[in-house]
């Protein structure tokens, strides 16, 4: 929820380049999926990996770039893959 937070906060403070971004890379596992990205394949399991989002993250806030879009992106993108994790963690839980 805090990424979640995170993001909104972030996209409202910068604007609609922001928001777009947070939004496109938030859909991001969805559209991989629409794409025909399938679970075993390399560029499917790069869509899902966290350490891609967080260190965009890392590189940014250390780095001289200073376009917030691509923070928030990245950040869309965190928050999404722990939103998909807690979720079928918690179907998997309710199933037991």
């Amino acid at each position: 929820m805090f990424l979640v937070a995170f993001a909104i906060f972030e996209s409202l403070k910068y604007g609609l380049a922001t928001t777009a971004a947070a939004l496109a890379f938030f859909a991001l596992p969805d559209l991989a999926r629409l794409a025909g990205l399938r679970a075993p394949g390399l560029l499917y399991q790069a869509v899902h990996r966290v350490w891609i989002p967080l260190v965009v993250l890392v590189a940014y806030t250390f780095g001289p770039i200073v376009w917030p879009p691509i923070f928030t992106a990245a950040l869309g993108w965190l928050a999404r893959i722990a939103v998909n994790r807690v979720f079928r963690y918690l179907s998997v839980r309710s199933s037991d």
